[in-house]
């Protein structure tokens, strides 16, 4: 069959380019210890930032809520499947990142899908229709830039962490409305944050909404771990729509929006990745829950990952690595050709560590890397062994 022959042409030049990918059967020991292939590793490669994926409390919360209520989240959450825990979550999550109200998807992805492609059609059964103008950080997640697409809103990109260019965009198009001006906080691929205090300031100039991706700044940057806009000390306001999951830090499954009253209630009637999915089980909402409860009122584990980031740049610093000096748990190491990263890869797993090779399209070509990352579950032990043994793979 022609197609087969044509997906088998395409998988031989992703295997020659060194961009073939396989999955590996995984078992996680601890929030830091997995095993692979009989073989156990020290993960540095995990989102587990604050290791409460084995917290006893969190597990407990979540087989309560097993027994209590099952195993799944039975319909969309407008049928049937609006369990009283996503009341309490929301209600806390708005606690936490200070705002009017919170609103719960099933993942990351499907909120970033949801909530900016709603965003770009506000206008779309009145007068506006197909005038909203979304400005994106060139650096922004995989799942911003499909949400992007799938808007059909007037696309652009500006230049990565650039205000002035952002400004100059928005200055050629000011007749598009809405605006929306995006970025993450922290970025997944470089782990630097946004310049957030310009970019509000340009969305206030005009009269544009400010859409932030926390999900690798919650539970890791500012106080207790609030995310990116409490790092800079900014007040939230409803132009500004905050955005994270509960899959990292917070050690569970989900994705969340932090937001106005009004803008929820627009959501709910019109984010479709949220309409036509099935809702997350009640024992993936009290999980959440649980982990957000410690979050909040515990800043050790905060305070532990911030201890281990600095060590570990300390110890990367001194054995001459190049390191960023932001605050945040992700670490490039960046090494240009996919080959190299691939052999830097493997190397360490035969050392017993885990650090996957993170090539194109996940970054720009020419900027494959291995992307480390530390959370409070590691020890000082196993913070200098890594950095070791990566100093003998080179």
């Amino acid at each position: 069959m022609l197609f087969e022959e044509e997906i088998k042409n395409e998988l031989r030049v992703l295997k020659e380019k060194n961009l073939y990918r396989v999955l590996r059967k995984v078992e996680f020991l601890s929030p830091v210890r997995i095993k692979i292939e009989e073989k156990e590793l020290i993960s540095f490669c995990s989102n587990n930032y604050l290791g409460l994926t084995h917290h006893p409390e969190v597990i407990s919360a979540g087989i309560t809520a097993l027994k209590l209520w099952g195993t799944g989240g039975e319909a969309s959450r407008l049928i049937s499947g609006n369990h009283i825990l996503y009341e309490n979550l929301e209600k806390k999550l708005a606690e936490f990142k200070e705002t009017e109200t919170a609103l719960v998807f099933p993942t990351g992805y499907s909120t970033n899908i949801g909530v900016i492609s709603a965003l770009a059609g506000v206008f779309s059964s009145v007068s506006k229709k197909g005038k909203a103008g979304i400005f994106c950080d060139k650096l922004a997640h995989a799942s911003i830039i499909d949400a992007c697409l799938l808007s059909r809103a007037n696309f652009f990109r500006f230049k990565h962490n650039d205000p002035e260019d952002l400004r100059s965009l928005l200055k050629k198009h000011t007749d598009l409305f809405p605006k929306i001006i995006i970025t993450e906080g922290v970025f997944s691929m470089d782990g630097d944050i946004a310049p957030l205090k310009e970019l509000l300031e340009i969305a206030e100039e005009f009269d544009a909404l400010l859409f932030v991706d926390d999900a690798h700044a919650t539970g890791v940057i500012g106080k207790n771990g609030k995310g990116s806009l409490s790092f800079f000390n900014l007040k939230w306001n409803p132009r500004i729509i905050q955005m994270g999951t509960l899959s990292k830090a917070l050690a569970s499954l989900g994705g969340f929006v932090c937001t106005s009253e009004i803008l929820k209630k627009y959501f709910i009637n019109k984010c479709r990745s949220l309409i036509f999915t099935t809702a997350l089980p009640p024992s993936v909402l009290a999980v959440s829950l649980k982990a957000l409860e410690i979050l909040a009122k515990d800043e050790s584990l905060v305070l532990k990952l911030q201890k281990n980031v600095n060590l570990i740049k300390k110890l990367l610093k001194e054995e001459e690595f190049e390191v960023h000096d932001y605050p945040t748990a992700i670490i490039p190491l960046i090494v240009g050709d996919a080959e190299k990263a691939l052999s830097l890869s493997e190397k360490l797993f035969e050392k017993g560590f885990l650090v996957p090779a993170v090539r194109p399209p996940a970054v720009p070509e020419g900027k494959a890397r291995l992307r480390i990352t530390v959370s409070s579950a590691h020890t000082e032990e196993e913070i200098e062994a890594f950095v070791k043994a990566l100093k003998n793979c080179f």
